[in-house]
């Protein structure tokens, strides 16, 4: 298995992106990455790692697509670039993922223009995986597409739900649909329309849910417009943070305090590694012809270390081939 990784992508390139790299390739078997960047700087960071295995290899390049760049004109002209580079491979299969931190835009205008999208597909959709009670709820769009349609909904629970089963191994993941209340009479004029074009669909929906209920378990998939998603992941992600900096704060207060840390240390732990965001790190666009995983643009090792892990996984789920059966399904249904 080969992943195709942009390390020129995200704030902390290229030494954070490489190093992630040789982290992942030691801790996880199976995996072969091909770094695509500035190859000099490639070399470096990988000698002052004292990496010099056979599992990661250099694709050179000599363009980078920066975040001030415009997204459609850059995937144009920047031909050598690490991202369109990237995008070319996984086109032509040459990899089985490319994985990147780079400018969110251009990650969406390369996916379409070059990747294409999937049949029966208006709008590719990022899907993040957020831990519940009993597992995971998959989020989409949880930040590409901040105005759409009440017909894109649909396509984002079958995309969804695809995922699931292929991520996780769910069988008939449960689908919701996030609004203020649960009765159908609530919701804006689309999301009221979207909710009744979900229940037609063939998929399991169970109608809406409010956001108060996204860790219960309530659903598999939840989809809502990539504006209020965005808002919900980073919420998540803020709130998770402040409430192990408060733990952190009583925890060393006092004498007693220290004294319960060392018996509760062991569940705290657990704990925050099922809500660790560099664990989380790494979301695929949904819709398009190849696997592409986006990792967030302040990336450290850590955090790449597992998204790649994460894409092996996927890999070995054949998401797409998934998708490409649930959208024909979709497509069958209009």
């Amino acid at each position: 298995m080969i992943i195709a990784l942009d390390a020129m992508g995200g704030d902390n390139a290229p030494s954070e992106i490489v190093k992630g790299a040789v982290q992942a390739v030691r801790e996880a078997e199976g995996i072969e990455v091909l770094l695509i960047g500035d190859e000099t700087a490639i070399k470096s960071i990988l000698e002052a790692e004292g990496y010099s295995g056979d599992r990661i290899k250099i694709r050179a390049t000599t363009e980078v697509i920066d975040n001030y760049d415009i997204p459609t004109r850059a995937i144009k002209q920047k031909k050598d670039s690490s991202m369109v580079v990237g995008f070319e491979l996984l086109r032509d299969k040459e990899v089985d993922c490319f994985v990147s931190a780079g400018n969110s835009g251009a990650l969406l205008a390369g996916a379409v223009m070059i990747l294409k999208k999937l049949p029966g597909v208006d709008r590719p959709a990022v899907a993040s995986a957020v831990p519940t009670k009993k597992g995971h709820v998959v989020l989409l769009d949880s930040g590409f597409n901040t105005n759409i349609k009440p017909m894109n909904y649909v396509q984002f629970a079958y995309l969804g739900s695809a995922y699931v089963k292929a991520a996780f191994g769910a069988d008939d993941p449960r689908v919701g649909l996030v609004n203020i209340g649960i009765e159908d009479k609530k919701g804006s004029t689309d999301v009221k329309e979207a909710n009744e074009l979900l229940k037609k669909a063939d998929i399991n929906y169970i109608g809406n849910i409010e956001s108060r209920d996204f860790f219960n378990d309530a659903a598999d998939v939840v989809v809502t417009d990539g504006f209020t998603g965005n808002v919900m992941l980073k919420l998540i992600e803020g709130a998770s943070e402040f409430f192990f900096g408060e733990i952190r704060s009583v925890m060393s207060g006092t004498a007693l305090a220290k004294v319960g840390a060392v018996f509760m240390m062991k569940r705290l732990k657990r704990l925050r590694h099922k809500l660790d965001s560099d664990v989380l790190g790494g979301a695929p666009l949904l819709g398009v012809d190849g696997l592409l995983i986006k990792s967030h643009g302040s990336s450290k090792a850590r955090t790449i270390k597992y998204v790649l892990i994460k894409a092996k996984t996927t890999v070995e789920g054949k998401m797409v081939d998934h998708l490409k059966e649930e959208m024909a399904a979709f497509t069958s249904e209009e």
